[in-house]
């Protein structure tokens, strides 16, 4: 038997027993089905809106970050090897000039050092604190000062005309070479990993909310539906405007998302791959460069595993292969003049390094080490030439490709831009149309 009106519910039965039995009393009255339908739809309009606005505003994040984050700390990690790399081709150069450094080695040097240093205290603050990166910018700080104490060791030496100099230079060439360089290494591929994962971020479709438009869709087409089976009334305002809301935020969602990919995808194209070959080009360019030196340095003391060749002389011959394979793929991928000009440029200034070098290494091989010294770090026609000018190519090149890339992914970004913001309106707006529609029905019970 039911309670008398009036009447407390039996023990037992809470608030939510209570509100679940009036939900279903008004499930079976056509004002109450209306009232639901509309509490529904509107829920389901204002859910879409909601994680249409979140999910994309994540993927715009990390499209930002493409661009103002991931992307300068990966060419900053790249100019940190670059600049210790030079560093050491610099000092290497400097010693083989005699005891007396030229000046403008000594302040190329210099600058070097002072630029590595700022870009890893700027990489510093643009890591959390923790992670790869953190440990090898760590590592990078605390052996950085013991490689130039052991240059300035080999510096002093040398002025004195000591013979200990060499060898200060080559333990000062190893720690870079062993601890220094593959920890900037390191330090490039984390953060080039780090581009990679923002980059994903930024193209990945937003499924869920897609998913979401969709029964939006089906609900308000099945409300509609049902409205004209009942009344023969084609168009019910309100619910045709919160479909139209939804219509116009799924496909605002679908074309900003394809154009935010389109640019992601012309950016890593044109410009991300681009930048990694460049950079890899000119760490082969450097390394052959320091290597070339302390074949002279060296004079032979320091042989391969096998005992059978100057070790200098094979690392050069690696590096410059490199050097010769990423120009390749640079020239491969160059997509416009701008971009193929200078990378023409290094190849043909690497065919001169290349001669230029046999000569010296012929002078050498022939005794003739002032010859050779003159063909190595002489003013003209000498590989060091050769090497300056391949550098300045390679970076033309980096600076082209990197506006190349910032372009296509700021457009990525900036196709996102408002979208968020703009689908949690239509979202309300859809809400909003289709409360009004059903009340337009309600009304009609009054």
């Amino acid at each position: 038997m039911s309670p008398a009106p009036g009447t407390v519910p039996p023990q037992g039965r809470g608030a939510w027993a209570v509100g679940r039995e009036r939900l279903r009393v008004a499930a079976t009255t056509e004002p109450g089905r209306l009232q639901i339908l509309g509490a529904v739809l509107a829920a389901l309009l204002v859910a879409f809106g909601v994680v249409t606005a979140f999910q994309v505003d994540d993927r715009a994040a990390a499209a930002d970050d493409v661009v103002h984050r991931s992307q300068p700390l990966s060419g900053d990690a790249a100019a940190i090897y670059r600049y210790l790399a030079d560093a050491d081709t610099t000092a290497a150069s400097g010693f083989l000039a005699g005891t007396l450094e030229p000046e403008e080695s000594r302040k190329r040097y210099d600058r070097d050092i002072a630029a590595a240093a700022r870009l890893l205290v700027e990489a510093a603050a643009g890591t959390d604190g923790s992670g790869r990166s953190a440990a090898e910018i760590a590592t990078l700080n605390e052996q950085l000062p013991r490689y130039t104490g052991l240059v300035e060791r080999a510096r002093a030496a040398n002025r004195q005309g000591l013979p200990l100099g060499g060898a200060y230079l080559r333990y000062a060439n190893q720690q870079m070479t062993s601890t220094l360089l593959p920890a900037a290494e390191r330090l490039y591929t984390a953060e080039t990993e780090r581009l990679r994962k923002d980059d994903v971020s930024a193209r990945t479709w937003p499924y869920l909310s897609v998913a979401v438009g969709l029964i939006v869709l089906v609900a308000l087409g099945w409300a509609q539906r049902r409205n004209y089976v009942r009344t023969h009334r084609v168009f019910n305002h309100g619910l045709l405007a919160a479909t139209a809301a939804t219509v116009v935020a799924l496909l605002w969602l679908a074309t900003a998302h394809t154009l935010a990919r389109a640019g992601l995808n012309d950016a890593q194209t044109h410009g991300q791959e681009s930048l990694q070959v460049l950079n890899t080009a000119r760490i082969s360019s450097l390394t052959a460069r320091a290597n070339e030196n302390l074949t002279l340095v060296a004079r032979g003391a320091v042989l391969t595993e096998d005992r059978t060749k100057d070790k200098y002389e094979a690392d050069y011959a690696a590096s410059m292969e490199a050097l010769t394979g990423a120009l390749a793929a640079a020239d491969a991928l160059a997509d416009d003049a701008d971009g193929r000009t200078p990378v023409d440029e290094a190849v043909n200034r690497v065919r001169t390094w290349q001669t230029l070098h046999k000569e010296a290494r012929s002078k050498d091989e022939a005794g003739d080490y002032e010859g050779a010294l003159v063909r190595i770090v002489g003013p003209k026609d000498s590989t060091g030439q050769a090497f300056d000018q391949v550098d300045a190519a390679l970076e033309r090149a980096l600076v082209h490709e990197k506006a190349e890339f910032t372009r296509s992914a700021e457009d990525a970004g900036a196709a996102l831009t408002a979208l968020p913001l703009g689908a949690a309106a239509l979202g309300i707006l859809g809400a909003a149309g289709a409360v009004l529609g059903i009340n337009r029905r309600l009304s009609e019970y009054r």
